[in-house]
């Protein structure tokens, strides 16, 4: 019984020492992983946060540039148009209107700075026409050439009469008389433009009108020079 009973039991001890060999699962890595995805996620989360934040500000900045800006145009359009004879009260919004623009501009910050810069483009196209009055399109070329529309007739002027009156009266005294009156002509000339460039092209709210000074005076000097001494040369060659 003795030899039955060992022989019965060692199968017993081997199942027994089958199930206590068995690895054990360990949470840890596992967890860890958890945890770094989750911190990926979150630092996901934060950074997008962070970027709209920015963005917002940035468009909060630029509204605020472009309100300033509407609103030095429109105080010198406004005071302007009174200028011109415009009733007050037809440059006060009405309520109609107010109601559209608080209701275009209740999105948030993006669509302020849409509506500003659209009112901004208003404005300009308003100063275009109260600016240039009719000259609109010329306003918005470069300096030199839109001065020399005003400089160039400017210039011509004496030299062409001088150049008619000798050929009308040929080498004489009126003649000789006529090129001693039109030495200041230049300057004179250059005067007038300087100050109709300033009229006709008025600059916008915080700038200044380029007059263009080195090109004006030689607008109005290199025709009367030109004009002169091919009079002189035809007076000598007489």
């Amino acid at each position: 019984m003795t030899v039955e009973s060992t022989t019965v039991g060692r199968p017993g001890r081997q199942r027994t020492g089958g199930v206590s060999s068995a690895p054990a699962v360990d949470p840890v890595p596992g967890a860890w992983a958890e945890y770094l995805a989750a911190a990926r996620q979150l630092d996901g989360v934060r950074r997008d946060a962070a970027t709209a934040a920015g963005e917002q500000a940035r468009t909060v900045q630029a509204a605020r540039d472009e309100l300033a800006a509407v609103r030095t145009r429109l105080a010198a359009q406004q005071a302007q148009l009174r200028e011109l004879g415009v009733p007050p009260i037809s440059l006060v919004p009405t309520p109609p209107e107010l109601s559209e623009a608080t209701r275009s501009m209740s999105g948030g910050p993006g669509l302020v700075l849409t509506a500003l810069r659209q009112a901004r483009r208003w404005a300009q196209a308003v100063d275009d026409t109260l600016a240039a009055r009719g000259l609109s399109r010329v306003a918005h070329w470069s300096p030199r050439p839109r001065n020399l529309l005003v400089y160039g007739p400017l210039g011509l002027f004496v030299p062409l009469l001088l150049v008619a009156l000798h050929l009308a009266t040929g080498t004489g005294p009126v003649t000789i008389g006529a090129l001693v009156l039109a030495l200041p002509a230049p300057a004179v000339a250059f005067g007038v433009g300087w100050l109709a460039v300033g009229r006709l092209f008025p600059p916008q709210p915080g700038t200044r009108v380029d007059r263009t000074p080195r090109f004006g005076a030689l607008t109005c000097l290199i025709p009367a020079v030109v004009a002169t001494a091919g009079i002189v040369l035809s007076m000598l060659a007489a």
